[in-house]
């Protein structure tokens, strides 16, 4: 009997978009202005099935989009063409074995193996990943506009929206401008949940006196302060604060959370499946800070709607992330996305998509259009 999954990857499609954005934006440890690049990469089986994924690099974080495409043109498919679905955990093995890092591409080609196996099954992603347990996910929207009136405006759009959520970006201008921005939100949104993140802007030298002065704010918590290798000054920063403190850039894989939790880091931790290098290793190290009582929530890079997807997918199938997500851009920042529909938020909430793969295809003529170049193997 052939099943679907017996079909091979017959071909290995990869574009390099740039996508324009709405605005500037600064974050502790760099900027985002006028375009964002990310790597689209689509799987063709010997059955016709398609499926898709998104590599969402940033260079000051996780690598660059040359590393991206590098890892998804050159060293992935030897290891991806001619495989069968059946063998997807082999051939991420493969690849991870035959590329160091490059998280975010790693992250595209499982995104779109699963993508394009659940089409074939029939069933979406959550359910490769043990079955949705929740089907809307709440949204936060970060705030990172060095023009603080374009922030407000934004707010206004998003209590608007129902969105009740949002992350200040801080620590990329001067404490002042922090804690005015603060009492500004508190004051006009009173009842708006806050969260802080530093992006690892803050030097261990005042940061606790800085740190205590945002905590009087009561945010849901605050977010990498410093540089992801100072775990001993996270520690200290965790013991001395009112507030719960969550790690990102200091966890970036499993090994990683087992030193934050050894090292009690922290009392949350962001979970992105760029960072992480795949949906089930982000589930892993989201087990893993459960286990430990730790909390999650799902975070994202500079994304469009199709890596949104993917995170939708994980978040949703796993029990452990529940402070919400992140998902925004797509529609809040981004000038257009590549979807063939919008990306489904309503009523403040990300909804999570019930129909077969990742639910939502990207429409190819928007990719061709924003494409700065491709490349399309065979097997």
């Amino acid at each position: 009997m052939v099943r679907p999954t017996d079909d091979f990857i017959a071909r290995m499609t990869v574009w390099h978009l740039q996508l324009p954005v709405l605005s500037a934006r600064d974050h502790g440890i760099g900027r985002v202005d006028q375009n964002i690049d990310i790597a689209v990469v689509e799987l063709q089986t010997s059955g016709g099935y398609k499926g898709y994924g998104e590599a969402s690099p940033w260079s000051v974080f996780t690598g660059s989009v040359e590393a991206s495409l590098g890892a998804l043109t050159r060293y992935a498919p030897p290891y991806v063409l001619g495989r069968k679905l059946s063998d997807r955990q082999a051939i991420l093995r493969d690849v991870n074995h035959a590329v160091a890092h490059c998280t975010e591409a790693k992250a595209a080609l499982e995104t779109a193996l699963l993508d394009v196996t659940g089409i074939a099954l029939g069933v979406s992603v959550a359910e490769l990943l043990g079955g949705a347990v929740r089907d809307r996910i709440p949204l936060s929207c970060s705030l990172a506009d060095p023009d603080f009136d374009a922030d407000i405006a934004l707010v206004e759009r998003l209590q608007a929206d129902q969105v009740n959520i949002v992350k200040l970006k801080t620590g990329f201008a001067n404490h002042r401008f922090d804690i005015m921005r603060l009492e500004e939100l508190r004051k006009r949104f009173p009842h708006l949940q806050i969260r802080v993140d530093y992006n690892q802007g803050l030097t261990p030298f005042g940061a606790e006196e800085k740190l205590r002065d945002v905590a009087e704010f009561r945010p849901d918590f605050i977010e990498q302060p410093v540089p992801a290798r100072h775990f001993d000054m996270m520690r200290r920063l965790r013991e001395g604060l009112s507030v719960p403190l969550l790690a990102d850039e200091s966890v970036f894989s499993l090994a990683d959370m087992h030193r934050a939790i050894d090292e009690e880091i922290c009392d949350g931790v962001s979970i992105k499946i760029m960072k992480s290098g795949g949906l089930k290793a982000a589930q892993d190290i989201a087990a893993l800070a459960e286990a430990k009582g730790l909390a999650a929530y799902g975070g994202d890079m500079f994304e469009t709607g199709l890596a949104h997807l993917a995170g939708t997918h994980m978040v949703a199938a796993t029990p452990n992330i529940t402070l919400g997500c992140e998902f925004y851009q797509a529609k809040y920042y981004l000038k257009e996305d590549i979807l063939s529909v919008p990306f489904p938020i309503e009523d403040g909430a990300v909804v999570v998509p019930k129909t077969a793969g990742l639910g939502i295809v990207p429409n190819l003529d928007k990719i061709a259009h924003y494409a700065v170049h491709s490349v399309s193997l065979e097997s």
